[in-house]
């Protein structure tokens, strides 16, 4: 058990170190059966991810031969995980899972929480794979036994480059999947195993992006940020990212309505809405700060609140965190390349590389530090030298953004016809995709 708790503490730990992490929606029930789907783009980072949002304990189903991989099956194995035995790993060993569907039962019948991926494979595809039935079949065993419905919780990973280290990834908790109509009958019962599996989806389809091409998502991602820069309160903020992620999946719906259903109007927007994100692009602005306030007096508060970020004290850290880690970053960057993962077991391996570095780096300085300086050096040592190497890339994380904002001010200053242009077009284009998504919804 101690192993399941030091797992969701590591796991949330892990998934802030590696990207900027953002976690939405309603809080996870604190205790009692708890059944977690989540999509699967990400091989054993997803797990990852999965446990850092439920913030509890959590048993996740993995496919058998992981249980055995010289490298990571002893984690799997004390992390509490169930195998699930896989037609295309053996198709002789099929049979045993029936323990694993006592072994679930089981667990949610003592209140436990439990990850599965409905998909039942790692993939990069742009939208859900079709789901497999084995999370509806746990959700109506466990109903049986336990005399009542539990909360069976949809979660969506989404990531901006979920290969590359620092980047944007969003974790949104979705709202418990309604099945109280289905609980009692059994799992054997093909039409509620289907009516259910299809609930799953569906709620799984409301907190992810589902594209019919990768091609897609600049489009999506921008029509949406039109849309929340002018309607949404504070200037476009998106204070609930469960919120824009509904908006994201309502765009995409209509981005495939379109293209079953040839409409000129409606072609047009699609074509506009193309040209101004393109027109924003090439000047490195976004449709959010063609709202941002520019006036001498807001110039001077965000001064105000960045002035640290310039002074001596952040320059030695960030400088000290990046030549310091340079090795380990380096090196970790060529053995990935050296083992060549697929594009979606990418992250896995530089995590997973990545810890082994780091830790073998942080103790060679420990050691340095012990010999140079003694034992209490070396203690302090333990907190100092990774919270340099946070904090390090904390600074130059909001230097980078710093000047990002610097470049957009002066340039929103300096051409204010083109930049009024492009608000008032920006507005119109807001309006026409809100009467578009109306009429999709509507249909």
């Amino acid at each position: 058990m101690w192993m399941q708790q030091a797992f969701s503490l590591l796991s949330s730990a892990a998934g802030r170190v590696y990207y900027r992490l953002t976690i939405a929606g309603d809080p996870v029930p604190r205790s009692g059966p708890l059944l977690l789907v989540a999509n699967h783009p990400n091989s054993l980072l997803d797990p990852v991810l999965v446990a850092a949002a439920a913030r509890r304990p959590v048993r996740f189903l993995a496919k058998a031969p992981l249980f055995t991989d010289p490298t990571i099956g002893w984690l799997i194995r004390r992390s509490g995980a169930i195998p699930v035995y896989r037609q295309i790993d053996d198709a002789n060993v099929m049979d045993l899972n029936e323990d694993m569907f006592r072994a679930v039962h089981d667990a949610l019948s003592d209140g436990a929480a439990i990850g599965v991926f409905p998909e039942g494979l790692t993939h990069s595809e742009p939208e859900l794979a079709k789901l497999k039935t084995g999370a509806a079949r746990i959700a109506l065993g466990t109903a049986v036994k336990i005399s009542r419905s539990f909360t069976i919780l949809p979660v969506g990973l989404v990531f901006r480059r979920k290969d590359v280290f620092r980047s944007a990834a969003l974790i949104v908790r979705g709202a418990p999947i309604d099945w109280d109509d289905l609980a009692g009958r059994p799992a054997d019962d093909r039409e509620a195993v289907r009516d259910l599996t299809n609930r799953i989806e569906a709620g799984m389809r409301r907190v992810t992006v589902n594209l019919e091409r990768w091609e897609d998502k600049p489009l999506v991602e921008c029509a949406e940020a039109i849309w929340t820069a002018e309607f949404e309160e504070g200037g476009g903020a998106t204070k609930n990212r469960a919120h824009q992620m509904s908006r994201l999946e309502l765009t995409t719906s209509a981005l495939k309505v379109l293209r079953q259903n040839p409409n000129p109007r409606w072609d047009a927007v699609v074509r506009d809405v193309t040209t101004h994100c393109r027109r924003l692009k090439r000047l490195r602005l976004s449709p959010n700060s063609l709202a941002a306030d520019v006036s001498l007096r807001a110039s001077m508060k965000w001064t105000a609140r960045r002035l640290p970020l310039f002074g001596l004290p952040a320059f030695a850290v960030a400088g000290i965190g990046y030549v310091l880690y340079w090795f380990p970053r380096h090196l970790t960057g060529r053995l990935v390349r050296i083992a060549r993962p697929d594009h979606y077991q990418r992250s896995t391996f530089a995590l997973m590389i990545g810890i082994v570095v780091y830790a073998v780096w942080l103790a060679l300085w420990e050691v340095l530090t012990w010999w140079a300086a003694g034992y209490v050096a070396a203690l302090v040592g333990m907190i100092f030298w990774p919270l340099t190497g946070l904090t390090g890339v904390w600074v130059r994380e909001r230097w980078h953004g710093s000047w990002t904002d610097i470049r957009s001010f002066f340039l929103l200053r300096s051409r204010r016809n083109l930049i009024q242009s492009l608000k008032t077009r920006q507005q119109e284009l807001a309006v026409r995709l809100e009467e578009l998504q109306e009429e999709i919804v509507n249909r």
